[in-house]
């Protein structure tokens, strides 16, 4: 995984790709299993086509797709990303069951021929630890136990795990995750999600730089409640994560980095930070970077008054749902383009 090299100074070279969860309805990802799925999703082939028509240098596969494929199935696929020239990465969340473990994380991974497993940790979004009670504290150490019992068995096979800061946990948290869990334990980047736990994505970045493995791109538009703010997805660079100067606290201890774009969810996001409530369960965050954060925030902010509802909470036809995935995919990757980063 990447080590600190202080003596870097040339800028990181992302190998930019795409992720399904910034296409959850296109794909079928989204009311998986429920009468609101797609019935017309492109499934896995379709995403792989989808990310090969915008150029995408790294390709990320949903644990949902890959587990039930049998050798031959996934043989074939290994077959298909390698002429792409894509990176490919693992992705998955934990359970949470007794006994949970990677085993099937790590025979696919290898039968792909994917360097890195991507991990959440928790079904925690919005921040909203406290709503778990003490159950928090059980999902905490459910997730330490798996990674100190699994982290040997992915190094044995040759393969990173990086865990995400997925609307559930801090940068120091991870951090002290991933040092417990051993060397071949690495942090994903999503650039979005610190505001959905109080911390500035810049913040973030300065403690977590020498252990991210992988990065998501993601944006966010806020439009601020009574209680907190929505984060709102919207294509990458027209929000309020600060990009380029992530890219440039990154740049001194990583050559290159893979990143997929993820658009964000197709439902808002509560962060309800002005209630009291809300911050039960979190380590103390200084008031300067909260400030910081909600500047940042702020300055890009939605009117109160606006719609903020994508077409999926609008209950909008499968097709309208579809488009609009798919213009927030292509006007991410025009600023990707600008960015110098595609």
């Amino acid at each position: 995984m990447g080590g600190t090299v202080a003596q870097r100074s040339a800028p990181t070279t992302f190998r930019v790709g795409l992720n399904p969860y910034g296409l959850t309805y296109t794909v079928g990802l989204q009311g998986w299993g429920t009468p609101r799925a797609n019935p017309n999703a492109v499934g896995a082939d379709g995403f792989i086509d989808i990310a090969r028509a915008v150029g995408a240098r790294c390709l990320e596969l949903d644990s949902r797709w890959l587990l039930p494929l049998d050798a031959t199935a996934l043989s074939a696929l290994r077959d298909r990303i390698a002429s792409l020239g894509c990176a490919v990465i693992y992705s998955q969340g934990l359970t949470g069951e007794p006994g949970e473990t990677l085993a099937g994380a790590v025979r696919v991974s290898r039968a792909i021929g994917a360097e890195l497993i991507r991990l959440h940790l928790s079904p925690v979004l919005e921040g909203a630890r406290a709503a778990r009670g003490s159950g928090w504290r059980d999902i905490v150490e459910h997730a330490r136990r798996t990674l100190v019992a699994e982290a040997p068995r992915a190094a044995d096979a040759g393969l990173d795990i990086a865990i995400e800061d997925h609307q559930d946990f801090g940068s120091e948290e991870l951090l002290g995750l991933a040092t417990n869990a051993g060397p071949n334990v690495g942090i994903v980047l999503d650039t979005g999600n610190p505001f959905a736990v109080g911390e500035d994505p810049i913040a973030f970045v300065d403690r977590a730089a020498p252990r991210v493995r992988h990065v998501h791109l993601k944006d966010y538009r806020a439009q601020f409640t009574a209680e907190g703010y929505r984060l709102v997805r919207c294509p990458i660079g027209d929000g309020s994560a600060p990009l380029a100067e992530m890219a440039t606290i990154l740049a001194p201890h990583h050559a290159s980095l893979t990143a997929s774009i993820e658009c964000g969810a197709l439902e808002a996001r509560h962060i309800r930070l002005f209630t009291p409530g809300w911050w039960t369960g979190y380590p103390p965050r200084d008031a300067s970077e909260l400030g910081t954060a909600l500047g940042r925030l702020y300055a890009k902010r939605l009117d109160e008054r606006d719609d903020y509802r994508t077409p999926w909470e609008r209950d909008a036809p499968g097709d309208a749902i579809v488009a609009y995935e798919r213009n927030d995919l292509d006007s991410s990757v025009h600023n990707l383009r600008a960015l110098g980063w595609m």
